[in-house]
């Protein structure tokens, strides 16, 4: 039985995006299956960003997001060729509960930092409306 992931990586920002692409390929080889050939069904590549903190030694990494579809029985491989691999300074797995990436991609987002306001009501209604309420 296969199920959906999502997958952050944090390259280090040294390496060129033709190194990353490279090295994201030969991750999600580890990941294929015979039910699934293709199992991501998309990559975001969202570039160098600095880091909350350091991490070994180094301010900026370059975070690609990727979501996938696969058995949990090959993660255990990924992760242990995602350890081995010096250029990645961090990665997270996450069971993908949420909506696709394309659908989240567009839904709206509203700022909830201002409260939605209401129209004032008018208190000194006409008799009639009163007498309905």
């Amino acid at each position: 039985m296969t199920r959906e992931y999502e997958l952050v990586y944090i390259f280090d920002s040294t390496l060129e995006e033709a190194q990353i692409n490279e090295r994201l390929e030969r991750f999600h080889e580890l990941l294929k299956s015979p039910e699934a050939a293709d199992p991501v069904s998309a990559t975001n590549h969202w570039g160098k960003r600095t880091l909350a903190y350091p991490v070994e030694g180094r301010e900026v990494g370059y975070y690609v997001v990727v979501q996938f579809e696969t058995q949990p029985e090959r993660l255990i491989e990924l992760e242990r060729a995602l350890k081995l691999d010096d250029v990645v300074l961090r990665y997270l797995v996450v069971l993908n509960e949420g909506l696709p990436a394309v659908a989240a991609a567009a839904t709206e987002v509203t700022d909830v930092t201002e409260p939605a306001t209401e129209e004032p009501t008018n208190e000194s209604a006409s008799p009639s409306t009163q007498e309905e309420e």
